[in-house]
């Protein structure tokens, strides 16, 4: 009689599937983030949630699944973390709150919200960073995502800078420029920088031209 291949099995309890997905969505968000998304291997990620390949894939889909999965989850989480910092509630600050132009949110609260937010999730900044970065090349699978999400954002920043500029696209390129900026440097030294001084130091400069 031939010899039966080995199962290899994992180590780890089994769980709800629900839970598994966030687990994976979590360690997958910890490795994208080290690494980017072409460092990380479907492997890597198996083996950080006591999986195997296929098991992995019975979740996720696929590497892109998992990808697309992990900021789907990103964005859902920032958004009601933002309604907390701003101290909104869902219906004062939809999805799409661009457009609606919420009462009481305006410029500078809106981007002192933001910062205050990044400040608490390094790992967070720093999977956006890198997936920013990375996904310049149009192969990467999420390069319209991200071209998407500037556009959103500028268009986000520009309907608020209306009240305050004529030009409310370049106040709205220059905050994000200075955003991403100040977070490239506070994810190279955190320690010699203070991501919230920092940003509200600059934004005092940016926003005195505006003052009434």
């Amino acid at each position: 009689m031939a010899e039966q291949p080995s199962t290899y099995r994992r180590g780890r309890p089994r769980l709800p599937a629900a839970e598994r997905r966030r687990q994976i969505i979590e360690i997958a968000t910890r490795m994208i983030g080290d690494r980017g998304y072409w460092g990380v291997s479907m492997q890597d990620i198996a083996d950080g949630c006591g999986l195997t390949v296929p098991g992995l894939l019975r979740h996720v889909g696929s590497k892109v699944g998992l990808l697309i999965a992990v900021l789907e989850h990103r964005d859902v989480e920032d958004a009601l973390s933002l309604r907390a910092h701003l101290g909104t509630s869902e219906d004062e600050l939809p999805r799409d709150w661009a457009a609606s132009r919420p009462a009481g949110v305006d410029l500078r609260r809106l981007c002192d919200a933001t910062m205050r937010r990044n400040a608490i999730q390094p790992q967070i900044v720093q999977l956006f960073t890198v997936l920013a970065a990375e996904s310049l090349d149009p192969a990467h699978p999420a390069h319209a995502y991200f071209a998407t999400r500037q556009e959103r954002a500028t268009a986000a920043y520009a309907a608020l800078a209306e009240r305050l500029t004529d030009r409310p696209e370049l106040l709205a390129r220059q905050i994000t420029a200075m955003m991403d900026g100040l977070q490239l440097q506070w994810l190279r030294n955190s320690q010699a920088t203070d991501l919230v001084r920092e940003w509200e130091t600059a934004a005092e400069t940016l926003f005195a031209r505006f003052a009434a």
